[in-house]
C-alpha cells in the first residue's frame, strides 16, 4: 500500500514511535528514523528493520528543539527522496505543579512537544503538495483533551498539537494532504514506566501494583494502549480508507476521554 513512500517519524528509537515505524514498514514504506540512543544499538534497529521488512530504512539524528537542526533534518530527508508520511511523535514529560514548575522545563517540553512539529510540518507540505500527496499523523495525546494536574506544558503543547492540526488539515482539505492527530492514553513507554517507578518508590508498591493503580485512575479498560495499536492506526490513517478523516483528533485511550 505504501511501496515506494517515504515516512519520517519523530522520537522513533523506541516506543510509540517505534511502533508506527515498523507498521509502515510493514507496508513497504521506507523509514527514516529519528530519536535518541547510543550508536550502535540504533545502527542495529535500522539494520534489523530493514533487513525485517525489505525496505530502506536511514537515521537521522538532530536536537529537534532547535529549529536549525529540524531543517537540516528535513533537508536531509529531501535527500533521500522527500517526506511523504510525516509523523511528529518525538515527546518529553515533567511533571510539577504550576508555581514551581521550572521555566526551563516548560521550554523544553514545548520545544519538543509542540514546535518542532511545526517545523517539520511546515518543511514536508511544499514535497506533499507538489505531489498532491502526503500524510501528516500528529501523535497528541489524552491530554490532548483533557487535563490532568501537574503536567501543564505537556496538556498545553498535546492541546496545541490538536489545534494545529486541524489548521493544517483545513489548509490541505483540497488537496491530496491529510492532516490527524491520534490521542493515545497509558502506552507503556520509557515515559510511562517512569511514573510507574516513581508510584513504587513513593507508596511502597508492587511493579503490578503500581501499573494497576496508574492505569485504574484514568485508563477504563484496565488495559495499556500498545504501540502496535497505534501504528495500525496510523496506517489506518494512511490508505485510501483515510482520504476523507482530515483534522481529526482520535482517542485511542481504553475510555479515558468517554468519562
Amino acid at each position: 500500500m505504501l511501496a515506494g513512500k517515504l515516512a519520517l517519524v519523530t522520537g522513533s528509537t523506541s516506543g510509540i514511535g517505534l511502533g508506527i515505524a515498523r507498521s509502515l514498514a510493514a507496508q513497504g514504506c521506507g523509514v527514516v528514523l529519528n530519536g535518541f540512543g547510543e550508536a550502535d544499538a540504533i545502527e542495529s534497529l535500522r539494520a534489523g528493520l530493514a533487513k525485517e521488512f525489505g525496505v530502506r530504512v536511514v537515521f537521522e539524528g538532530g536536537d529537534l528543539t532547535r529549529p536549525a537542526d529540524v531543517e537540516t533534518l528535513m533537508k536531509r530527508c529531501e535527500g533521500h527522496g522527500g517526506v511523504d508520511v510525516l509523523v511528529n511523535n518525538a515527546g518529553i514529560q515533567h511533571v510539577s505543579p504550576v508555581e514551581s514548575f521550572p521555566p526551563e522545563r516548560w521550554d523544553a517540553v514545548i520545544a519538543l512537544n509542540l514546535t518542532s512539529a511545526f517545523h517539520t510540518t511546515r518543511l514536508a507540505l511544499p514535497t506533499m503538495k507538489a505531489r498532491n500527496w502526503g500524510r501528516i499523523v500528529n501523535i497528541a495525546s489524552a491530554h490532548g483533551l483533557v487535563a490532568s494536574v501537574e503536567k501543564s506544558a505537556y496538556v498545553a503543547a498535546k492541546h496545541g498539537i490538536v489545534g494545529l492540526t486541524k489548521v493544517v488539515a483545513l489548509e490541505t482539505a483540497r488537496t491530496g494532504v491529510t492532516c490527524n492527530a491520534i490521542c493515545p492514553g497509558w502506552v507503556l513507554t520509557p515515559l510511562v514506566q517512569k511514573q510507574i517507578d516513581a508510584r513504587m518508590a513513593e507508596r511502597g508498591l508492587s511493579a503490578d501494583a503500581a501499573r494497576a493503580s496508574l492505569l485504574g485512575e484514568k485508563q477504563p479498560s484496565g488495559e495499556f494502549v500498545t504501540p502496535e495499536q497505534l501504528g495500525a492506526l496510523a496506517v489506518f490513517l494512511c490508505s485510501p480508507a483515510g482520504d476523507q478523516v482530515r483534522g481529526a483528533a482520535w482517542a485511542m485511550d481504553g475510555g479515558w476521554t468517554a468519562q
